[in-house]
């Protein structure tokens, strides 16, 4: 080898020293996250394989360029440089939510499944009727404030009207095994739910995610459901729609809106978070804690929020009871690996209404199949609205689930057809 060579060679290794130890301590940070969720040890195997990698890159450097006694001054700047730049790129905390003060008309259940959860309640002020209405949110993780506009003519009617965060969102407890958040859990605790208010049998109003939460609930427990409106309802069973063909929430942004979405995303911690969350989600979780990925998920869903409505619709309020990411992320992949409740679902015979609004991003073939499951279900087309049915034509919500919830006949002529209605366009 020339002398020009070997010198253009030794300095080529000692430039690239910093990129491949960078890449071989992440592998290695990664690597170690198989076996611990704890930072400080990932971090640890991260700077050790980094300084190693130096090591190893830079003595082969000097040694073409005639330089000896360098290699561990050298391995030592470069791990310290690259940790430096990791520990204020990667491991600062961003952004999280202020803590408010708790309402004074938020209650707590604490249930034997360890959760301890965050409701609303407002009693029947009409005659009693025997069975309790309970709203389910959506997400998973996305929690309402309160009770729904509407629960006032439903306790007029003479319904205990109850709302709650389900676990892991809203004000509701968050769980230090990330893992924990499955479908099967947040069944459990609605039926903890049940027994703790002393219903024999409950009402459920489901709103997307929570309609498919009620259909699993269902699945689980038909003794105890009294009928149930599925309103806006994700899918009964993913599985069933390979390729994420159950709808995309956010196909309709605006290219300004993905943009500035992109701007929340686009950084080294949320990018070594969503890998961690492939190896370990405790790990994801050690790293990036509840208070700040709910607060990202915040502020994409504000970012967004009106994007699931009809084109010119109206924008829906803001609050402040945050959405919870882990719940999200985790329920929604645990809901993908679940058995087909969809066979017990056809031998149940519990009064269910599907509402859905003609311009919702869940397709129509999505919706549809909660008609054709339940053996006694209506289906409603609600023209003018998109996902958020409440917000977009409240005065027909309302008409259409009391009408449901006291056995009257419905104001709408359910839809019996199997193509979409004319006003869908999916």
């Amino acid at each position: 080898m020339s002398s020009l060579l070997r010198r253009v060679t030794g300095v080529l290794l000692l430039v690239l020293t910093p990129v491949v130890a960078t890449i071989a301590g992440s592998a290695a940070f990664l690597a170690a996250a198989t076996l611990t969720a704890r930072i400080s040890l990932l971090s640890a195997a991260g700077a050790v394989i980094m300084a190693l990698t130096a090591a190893g890159i830079g003595a082969a450097g000097w040694r073409l360029l005639r330089r000896r006694g360098r290699t561990t001054g050298f391995a030592v700047l470069v791990t310290l440089a690259c940790a430096g730049l990791a520990g204020t790129s990667i491991l600062v905390p961003g952004a999280r939510p202020a803590a408010g003060p708790v309402p004074a008309w938020v209650r707590f259940w604490t249930l034997p499944t360890g959760s301890h959860l965050a409701y609303a309640h407002l009693p029947a002020t009409g005659p009693k009727r025997p069975y309790p209405v309970v709203y389910l949110h959506g997400g998973p993780g996305t929690p309402g404030n309160g009770l729904p506009g509407v629960a006032g003519s439903v306790a007029a009617a003479g319904f205990d009207v109850y709302a709650y965060d389900q676990l892991g969102a809203g004000r509701s407890s968050r769980l230090d095994d990330v893992t924990g958040y499955t479908v099967a859990r947040q069944v459990a605790d609605l039926e903890a739910v049940r027994t703790a208010i002393h219903a024999d049998k409950l009402i459920l109003v489901g709103q997307s995610w929570g309609g498919s939460l009620a259909a699993q609930y269902l699945a689980a427990h038909p003794g105890h459901v009294q009928r149930v409106a599925f309103t806006s309802p994700g899918p009964i069973w993913p599985s069933a729609w390979p390729g994420g063909g159950t709808g995309d929430p956010w196909a309709r942004m605006t290219a300004d809106q993905r943009r500035r979405r992109d701007d929340l995303l686009d950084r080294p911690r949320i990018y070594l978070q969503a890998a961690l969350q492939g190896v370990n989600p405790n790990a994801a979780h050690a790293l990036v804690g509840d208070d700040e990925a709910d607060e990202l998920m915040h502020r994409i869903a504000v970012l967004g929020k009106d994007t699931t409505s009809c084109s010119g619709g109206h924008s829906a309020p803001v609050h402040d009871n945050h959405q919870g990411f882990y719940v999200n992320q985790l329920t929604v992949a645990d809901f993908a690996t679940i058995a087909d409740p969809r066979p017990a679902l056809r031998r149940i015979a519990v009064p269910a209404m599907i509402m859905r609004g003609g311009c919702d991003f869940i397709p129509w073939a999505v919706t549809r199949e909660y008609r054709d499951t339940l053996p006694n279900a209506e289906l409603v087309n609600v023209p003018d609205a998109g996902h958020g049915i409440a917000a977009d034509q409240p005065d027909l919500y309302e008409r259409l689930l009391m009408a449901f919830l006291t056995g009257r006949r419905l104001p709408v002529t359910p839809y019996t057809g199997d193509p979409a209605p004319a006003d869908t366009g999916r």
